[in-house]
Parts: C-alpha cells; structure tokens; sequence
C-alpha cells in the first residue's frame, strides 16, 4: 500500500494555517456591500426594466382612464379663545397643553359627522342627482328623486339618501391645518367645479354657524348653573360668616388686626389679649432688670456707698470743703503745733466736715435699700399679671382652632360666592362675546383638474415599479443559489479560495493555457501559488481534481495545474481518472487504446501506459478502455500501488477524478492522494450541493486545499487580482466532455 499518510497528517497540520491565511486574504477582498448589490441589479437588470416599465404603463392608462376632479379650498382663521363658565382656578395648570388641545378639537369639529348632516340640509344633497352623478354614485338604483318628478318617496328612501350624501361629504372633504398659524384649509373634490366651491364654501359657513350655537347653548346652561349655585353659596356664607361671630364673642377673641394671605385665606396677626401680653410682658422685662440692678447697689455697701457719693454733688461739695480745711492744717502744721489755737480750729472743722460727709453716705445708703424693696414689689406684681394672660391666651389658642375653622370656612365661600357672581355678572354683561373663527378667503371655483396628475401618478409608478422591482430581485436573487462571488466561497463552504478562475469568451481555453502570458495561464498560476501554502513540504506531491457535477471546468483545471507545474521545472505526470467519460486523451490528440484501466485491471508494466504529450515537464496516463465497473476497479489497492510507483518517478502527480454526484469514484480515488482541489462553477450547481459534494469527501477523511471558482463573468469579479479579466470557459468539445 502506497505509505501516503504521513504526507497526509502534514498536510492536514498545514493546512489550518494556510487556510486562516487565505480567508483573511477574502475577506480584505470582500466587496462592499453597494457594489454587490450592484452585480445583483446587473444580473437582474431586464427584470427590473420589465418590472418599471410595466408600472408606469400600469400608472400612464390608469392617468388617462381616470374621471378629472377638481378640488376647491375655502380658508379660515381659528383664534385661541377659552370659555371659562367658572372663574376659579383648575387643579392643573392652565398653560399644560391647552393650545394643542384646543386645535385638535377644532379639527375634530370641522370633520364631525354632524358638520356634514348640516352641510346636507342646508344643500339638500340627499335629494341632489347631480352631487351623486359628480361622485360617479347611483344611490339606489329602485329610487330616483329626479328635480321635476312628482313621485313621492318614502323617509326610509330619504334617510337612506341622506346617509349615502354625509358618508360621501365625509369621504372626499378634507381638512388641512396650516403648520405654525391658526389657519385651516377646508377642501372638497368631486368631478364637478361648481359643486365642490359650493360645498367647502357651505361647509365653512356651516361651521361657523355651529360653533356660535353650541357657545350659544353653553351659555345659557352656565346662566342656569349659576343661579343655582350663588343662591346655594350665598345661604352658606351667612352661615358660616354668622357661626364665626358667635363664636368669637363667646369665647372672647378680640381680633385687633386681619390681612389677606396670596390665597385670599384671612389671617388674624393680633387679639386684645395677646396685645396686653406682649405689653406686660415688656414692663416685666424692664422691672426684673431694674431689681436686679437696685439688687446690686444694695449688696455693695462701702464700695456702692462710695460709688454714689462719687456721684452725689453735695458729698462732692463737702469732699472738697474738707480737702481745703486738710490743706491749711498741714501748712500750719509745718510752722506750729497741734494745739495752736487756729490749728485746732482748722482740726474741728474737719471733723464736722467728716461727719456731714458720714451722714450723708448714711442717707444714699439708705435710699439704695428702698429702692430694691419697690423694683421687687413691682417685679412681683408683673410676673402674676403676665401668668394670668398666659393663661388666657393658652385657652385663646386653644378655642383660635375652631376659631380658625370658621374662618376658613368663611374665607372659602366668599371666595367662591364672590367669583361665580362675577362670572355671572360678566356672562350677563357680554353675553357670548365675540366669535373667534373668521373666514379668509371663500373657495373659488377650480379651473383646472385637481387629478388625475401625470407627473405625479407615473412618479408614484415609478416608485412601486422601483419597489416590485426590489422585492422581485430579491427573491429571485434568493433562489438562484450558486455561487456569484468569489468571497462567497469560504463564507458559505468554510473552505479555502485557492483562486477564480475567468470565463474564455474568445479563443480556445487550451490554447489559451499553452500562452504562459495569457490572463487564464495566469490564473492558474496564482492558484498553483495558493497550492504551495497548503501543506509544510509546499505543492502536494499527489492531489487530485473534482467536481459536484460534469461540465464545470474540473478537467480544464486538472491539465492547466499539471501544465503549470511542468513550466516550473518539476516532473509531473497527469491521470485520467475519469474512465466513464475520459478526456484527457483529446486535449492531448492522443489515442486511448491504453492507460489507467488496464494498470487496474492487472497490468502491471505502467510506464508504457504512459504518453508523451509535448509539454515540458508534463506526460499522460490516459483512462484506457471504458471497464464494465469502474468503482470496482478504484475499490482496490492497485490505486494505492500506482500512486506509491508514481512518486519515484515524478514530482507531483494531478489526477483527473470524475465527479462526486451519484458516483463513488472520486472518494475512493481520495485515498490514495495528499488531498483534492474541487472545482466549482459560479452561478452553476447550488450551494446545497456543494456542500453535499464536500460533506462526501469530508466523510472519508479526505483533505480539501481549496475551491477553484471557475467560469467567473467579469461583471461578478467587480475587482480584485485575477477577477477582472474579459476571458472564460467557451464551448469546446473538450470543456464539454469535462
């Protein structure tokens, strides 16, 4: 058995390394997403030609076949005014959303089925053939109310009528408030011009008219709701104005000031008792101050006596008389003797000086005493007044929370008795007042057609053509499930892009091959270049070619990889494994009397099933004779053995294997090989069978390099190396019996 597992194991340690490699290389060369939508619309462009052009011949007849209507506007001017029946203030802020509330009503109104039962009676519509004609309507076809038939109808016919003309009104009138203003704009269209300015201009009038009765009648239920009221209001006034005077008088409370709160409640600041409390209680201050000052003086003795005397001017006078008398006795002293007889005399007056002075400190002294024995009698005599109105103003206070009750009581009537009877004095004064909606400008009748627009309806079919076109593009894009793209590829198979390949319009691809400068030679040498990066040892020494299907370029890769190999230097021999449809031999205008199968079949001697095709470095093993069962023959090891030979001989061998769907040969062709390359057409087998193909060899642990996306349009390559060229896969007979 061919030892190729190690080569395998290497190849299968390589390869996530390689692959990781080439899918960053895809995903810098994925297309953004506007340019693939654009290939979607290239691909699909006469869908979308056919799908436009359709709608706006769909939108032009429907322009032509269409009834003109003609449309015309009545304005007017819709003034902010708030009827307030009750002057007192809301539980929620007046400014909170008012205007808008306001407008939406006025809207409302002015689309009111009632607006158009009035706009019927005043037109008598209901009995009009010409407003149901200008609607293209017969109201009923068993009842006609024709202008000069005398024919009596029943009021089930005419109800029936009237209901179709409000039901029509409602459906072609419309009402357009103008963004920013207080301005709105009634619109009616119909296929008549007269008829529809004679109905916006009623339906304006009408409106006006409705909107003066309903102040009309509000106003006359606010008159009467008021009356009621004020009587009821004014009873309880009285009664509560009259239970807070008796109150007041029988407990006491003698309120000597009242203001007004921000909230109109009456707040008293001062009773009489209070007032007194506060007074004695400042002549209580002032007495405790003086008694504690008199306290003082009276509990100094020498030093508040002196103190006085400081002060007194007859203890000064006396002072100084003494300093005068003690100033002459020391001069005589100096000259004479105590008992000089002017000396004791200047002595005795000052003893008498001395004892005017004692006495009159003794006075003060005792003057100091009175005078704290008052200042503590009158302190006492305050302190019991102040706690007898103490406890007249505790029960004040307390008897002041009924008291406040009443008051509020009181305060809440007359502020309610006091605003409904200025609203109902105002209500009686001006009545309603003046109306707040005004007319601008009354509607003219139309000169030209309002619809159908043929501008605007082929703009509109443009626009549905547009979006059929879309949603059609969409799904087929959908159900078309090749591959379109080459970053496609490892997005939705998870395997390496080893290159696209482009599609031969001109020339023969093998031909094309032979030209190493061709842009299809250079394709395959990018994807022999990607094949070096997939194992550690470089190009797989033996890897074979597949496909899901015949006829997607599998045979045309196999002999352009083995003749890039060739043009490298190596020895390379190429095998048509394909022995129920073998090509290889017409490539090459070799015969196929011998090769592939009769090695399979028992022949041993492989080198003379070998040819010599004329290419550097490359030679071909056709397939030989067709065998009765060719997966017998691949089911054995003489495959293994080949190969094994083989890789004496040459560097790398490509065999052409036969495609995966329905048949078992290209996984038992895998066995014996590194690992296969597979081939896959764009826009060719869907991606479900791809990954059939795949899963297959996956199965039976074969290695997958890559995919080569062949037969690639330039208008899917968009950009990228080796996507742009103008070449591809013709119809030659050797493409065909690949």
């Amino acid at each position: 058995m061919l030892q190729t597992t190690s080569p395998g194991s290497m190849s299968m340690q390589a390869g996530p390394s390689s692959g990781d490699m080439m899918n960053e290389d895809q995903a810098n060369l994925a297309p953004p997403i506007l340019l693939q939508y654009w290939q979607v619309v290239l691909r699909w462009k006469w869908v979308i030609v056919g799908i436009v052009v359709a709608a706006l011949a769909v939108g032009l007849i429907a322009t032509l076949l269409a009834t003109p209507k003609y449309t015309a506007t009545a304005r007017i001017e819709i003034s902010r005014d708030q009827k307030k029946v009750t002057n007192v203030e809301g539980l929620e802020a007046q400014d909170a959303g008012r205007d808008l509330e306001f407008y939406q009503t006025q809207y409302s109104l002015l689309q009111a089925r009632s607006l158009a039962e009035r706009v019927v009676r005043q037109l008598r519509l209901s009995s009009s053939d010409a407003f149901f004609d200008a609607h293209g309507v017969d109201p009923d076809d068993k009842v006609l109310f024709a202008s000069n038939s005398s024919t009596s109808t029943t009021a089930g016919d005419r109800q029936k009528r009237e209901k179709l003309a409000v039901k029509l009104l409602m459906e072609n009138a419309s009402i357009s408030p103008i963004r920013g203003s207080a301005l709105v704009d009634i619109q009616y269209t119909s296929a008549s011009a007269s008829l529809s300015a004679q109905i916006a201009n009623t339906w304006t009038e009408q409106f006006v008219l409705q909107s003066m009765d309903r102040r009309f009648a509000s106003t006359a239920d606010a008159r009467k709701f008021l009356e009621g009221r004020l009587a009821d209001l004014r009873t309880r006034l009285e009664t509560s104005e009259r239970d807070l005077v008796n109150y007041a008088e029988n407990k006491g409370i003698v309120a000597l000031g009242k203001t007004k709160s921000t909230d109109g409640r009456t707040e008293v600041e001062r009773t009489l008792v209070s007032s007194d409390l506060e007074a004695l209680n400042a002549a209580l201050a002032v007495a405790t101050a003086e008694r504690i000052a008199a306290e003082s003086k009276a509990a100094r003795r020498s030093g508040g006596a002196n103190s006085e005397a400081l002060n007194n001017l007859a203890i000064g006078q006396l002072r100084q008389k003494r300093a005068e008398v003690s100033a002459e006795y020391a001069k005589l002293m100096v000259q004479f003797e105590p008992g000089y007889p002017a000396a004791q005399a200047l002595a005795e007056q000052m003893k008498a000086l001395d004892i005017s002075i004692a006495r009159e400190e003794a006075r003060v002294l005792s003057s100091r005493s009175s005078e704290f024995r008052e200042a503590a009698q009158r302190e006492s005599d305050l302190k019991r007044q102040v706690e007898e109105l103490k406890d007249r103003m505790n029960r004040q206070q307390r008897d002041s929370i009924q008291y406040n009750i009443y008051q509020r009581e009181a305060d809440t009537n007359r502020e309610l008795y006091d605003g409904l009877l200025q609203r109902y004095k105002e209500i009686g004064v001006a009545g309603v007042g003046s109306n707040n909606i005004a007319i601008v400008d009354l509607a003219k009748t139309p000169e030209k057609p309002s619809s159908p627009n043929l501008p605007i309806n082929l703009a509109l079919a443009l626009l549905a053509g547009l979006g059929l076109a879309a949603v059609a593009t969409f799904a087929l894009d959908q159900v078309d499930e090749g591959l379109r793209d080459p970053t496609q590829v490892n997005r939705l198979l998870q395997v390496p892009l080893l290159g696209s390949v482009p599609e031969v319009e001109e020339g023969d691809a093998f031909e094309l091959l032979k030209d190493p400068k061709s842009a299809l030679a250079e394709a395959y040498l990018s994807i022999r270049s990607n094949l070096a990066f997939s194992t550690d040892h470089g190009v797989p020494r033996a890897l074979m070619v597949t496909s899901t299907r015949p006829a997607e370029g599998k045979s045309t890769s196999s002999f352009a990889l083995a003749t890039v190999l060739g043009r490298t230097g190596k020895n390379v021999l190429l095998i048509d494994a394909d022995m129920r449809s073998p090509s290889m031999h017409l490539f090459a205008n070799k015969p196929n009397a011998m090769g592939l199968s009769n090695f399979l079949a028992g022949e041993n001697d492989w080198k003379q099933l070998i040819t010599d095709i004329g290419m550097k470095g490359l030679q071909l093993m056709p397939a030989g004779p067709m065998p009765p069962s060719a997966a017998e023959l691949l089911s054995s090891d003489r495959m293994l053995l080949l190969v094994k030979q083989l890789l004496e001989h040459f560097d790398h061998i490509v065999i052409d294997s036969p495609p995966i769907l329905g048949l078992a040969d290209a996984p038992l062709l895998a066995r014996a090989v590194e690992g296969c390359v597979f081939v896959a057409e764009a826009e060719g087998v869907a991606v479900r069978g791809i990954r059939a193909s795949l899963g297959r060899l996956q199965s039976v642990h074969a290695h997958v390099f890559g995919v080569i996306l062949t037969k690639l349009r330039s208008k899917q390559a968009g950009y990228g190396y080796g996507y742009g060229y103008g070449y591809g896969y013709g119809s030659d007979k050797a493409e065909a019996a690949s």
